[in-house]
């Protein structure tokens, strides 16, 4: 079975419009794993501009499944990592005023940076994926890092398959593949859809893990946050 992880931000985005505590992002939280999502996933920005740092850990002390933190591993974000204890923390080289996650890790240039970091948050017992591109190369220095999963980075892949090109989906297979011959597990995320994650799940094998936010709840508002997680866990296990 491919976990979904439902990715929060856009709830917080929505409370955070009015300034109060609508929608309730800790029961939106609770429901969502109630609805059939096997994890909740949050990526908080230094500028608190969705999720909240204190958001953060309220959900670490309230979220029953898989817990996954998104973000750049800047000292504050080590920090509030290792104080939740997540299941898994994702580290994404954002730029602090970017507006989504844009890019995977050079894992050749930053595996000595990267290092440290995830043996820190190993020794915490904290799963860590590192989020790549779909590069055989960044994946074969990936497993250099120490990490335990790679993220692949998947808006390639959805762009070209609005356009009605699928043949990207061949360089996230191989990565994939090569991953899983390294002994590294696999997640993949960013602009998955209902209209493109069966095909990219039935054609990624060793697929793990996908993380999705701004579909899902763009989607859900035409359908329903529960009937919508329904969908993909349909369209997960085909």
């Amino acid at each position: 079975m491919i976990k979904l992880s439902v990715n929060i931000n856009k709830i917080a985005t929505l409370r955070n419009a009015r300034g109060g505590n609508t929608p309730n992002l800790l029961k939106m939280a609770e429901d969502i794993q109630t609805f059939g999502a096997d994890g909740i996933t949050v990526h908080p920005r230094p500028d608190e501009r969705h999720i909240r740092y204190n958001d953060a850990i309220d959900l670490g002390k309230s979220v029953k499944k898989e817990f996954n933190i998104e973000g750049n591993p800047i000292d504050k974000f080590v920090n509030l990592i290792l104080e939740i204890k997540p299941t898994q923390v994702t580290l994404v080289p954002d730029e602090v005023d970017a507006i989504t996650s844009n890019a995977g890790w050079d894992t050749k240039k930053y595996c000595n940076y990267l290092k440290p970091i995830i043996h820190k948050f190993q020794k915490a017992k904290i799963r860590t994926s590192i989020f790549v591109d779909p590069d055989l190369e960044m994946v074969e220095y990936a497993k250099k890092t120490g990490t335990d999963r790679i993220e692949l980075y998947t808006e390639k892949f959805a762009k070209m398959y609005e356009s009605g090109d699928k043949s990207s989906i061949e360089s996230y297979a191989a990565c994939s593949r090569l991953a899983n011959d390294l002994k590294i597990g696999v997640n993949a995320g960013h602009d998955l859809s209902l209209k493109n994650i069966e095909f990219f799940a039935k054609n990624v094998p060793y697929l793990d893990e996908v993380s999705i936010g701004h579909a899902l709840i763009s989607e859900s508002i035409y359908m329903g946050i529960d009937n919508v997680i329904n969908l993909y866990i349909d369209k997960l296990s085909r």
